[in-house]
């Protein structure tokens, strides 16, 4: 597995980097966020947000627009709402300086086993007019694709296993983010709201208060009108 580094001090880049080897992984580095936007053929991101030369969040912000490459922040901004935004951007995972290196390769792998494609159920899914397709990571509604990130993506396809059924928070985070999820409950509020602005209508998406979040289709304005 290729790893890309994206860590501008030496003093942390070349011992994580051989830890990292010597779990088997291959790692490149990138000091800049201009030679991490440069680089090709990787399978995750480690991405540090103080760089010398780019935002780190908007280095971010521009891998996802162009990537579905997993891409896990390392850095020592630990407040909600560096998380928050991270995470918003398209970040999978959020984890603060200083960590632990097994906590780190336990993410990778998470990040990236979770980036595999489903191979039970890869056959679009219909909820009324919206359509959920697994293998080209695509959504529409009524045939109109809808621009979602990739956690909006996985969300979003959870809910559609089984519409009407409510999923509770905690197993939201454990399969839409992992079992390990230590960043605030608060960025699944977030990426609902999101989500339901993307739909056009917050009725796709019930809160089911103390407990979680279902699918449902809205009823339609026809229906209303006749009622």
């Amino acid at each position: 597995m290729r790893v890309l580094m994206v860590e501008d001090d030496d003093a942390i880049a070349v011992p994580l980097a051989r830890g990292l080897e010597r779990e088997g992984f291959e790692v490149a580095r990138a000091a800049t966020g201009e030679l991490a936007l440069a680089a090709q053929d990787y399978d995750v991101v480690l991405l540090d947000l103080g760089l010398p030369d780019i935002d780190g969040f908007d280095v971010c912000r521009r891998l996802r627009a162009g990537s579905d490459v997993p891409i896990i922040v390392v850095t020592a901004r630990g407040d909600e709402v560096d998380r928050v935004v991270g995470l918003e951007l398209g970040a999978d995972d959020y984890i603060v300086k200083p960590f632990g290196f097994r906590e780190l390769i336990a993410r990778i792998r998470a990040v990236t086993r979770r980036a595999q494609p489903r191979t039970d159920d890869l056959a679009p899914g219909t909820v009324g007019a919206l359509t959920i397709d697994r293998r080209t990571h695509q959504v529409t509604m009524d045939d109109r694709a809808l621009a979602l990130t990739p956690k909006e993506f996985d969300l979003l396809a959870l809910l559609a296993e089984q519409p009407g059924t409510v999923f509770p928070r905690a197993q939201i985070l454990e399969e839409v983010w992992d079992a390990h999820w230590y960043g605030p409950t608060k960025t699944l509020d977030v990426h609902v709201a999101a989500l339901r602005k993307k739909l056009g209508d917050p009725a796709w998406i019930e809160t089911v208060r103390g407990v979680g979040f279902r699918l449902v289709e809205p009823p339609s304005e026809e229906a209303g009108s006749a009622g």
